[in-house]
């Protein structure tokens, strides 16, 4: 198993590029659902669900809104963007869902969120883009 993992073979191997497709996906909202993403790692839905559960520590549908949320924060804080620009950026078709979400992941809404990182924190430049988002 760990020869697996390190090797990137075996379920390691094939949940690492599902990863590698939520991350470079994360804002295509059609295509970031179990039945696409299970068969992305030539798995059947429930197998994909458990084998992702295990490696990632989060079910594949709370990952991706991570990805999403953390993403978005990144958006506000390097770009300037308004919640509402991130949310739709993103993925997220709903506002107030983004909202919601937004607040329970990080405990702020998303401008005061923003306004804290970029007081709190010396925020790098953004880079081009890359498999892994680097606040994630």
């Amino acid at each position: 198993m760990l020869r697996s993992a390190l090797t990137i073979q075996g379920r390691f191997g094939s949940i690492s590029r599902v990863l590698r497709y939520i991350h470079s996906n994360y804002s295509d909202s059609l295509n970031l659902n179990l039945a696409t993403l299970a068969s992305k790692a030539n798995m059947s839905v429930p197998t994909f669900h458990s084998h992702f559960k295990n490696i990632t520590g989060l079910p594949p549908i709370q990952y991706i809104k991570s990805v999403r949320l953390h993403q978005a924060r990144m958006l506000m804080v390097r770009q300037s963007m308004k919640a509402l620009e991130a949310c739709h950026a993103v993925g997220y078709e709903s506002p107030s869902q983004f909202n919601r979400e937004f607040k329970r992941l990080f405990g702020k809404p998303p401008a005061e969120e923003a306004k804290r990182m970029r007081k709190e924190f010396e925020i790098p430049p953004a880079h081009e883009p890359a498999v892994y988002i680097s606040s994630h």
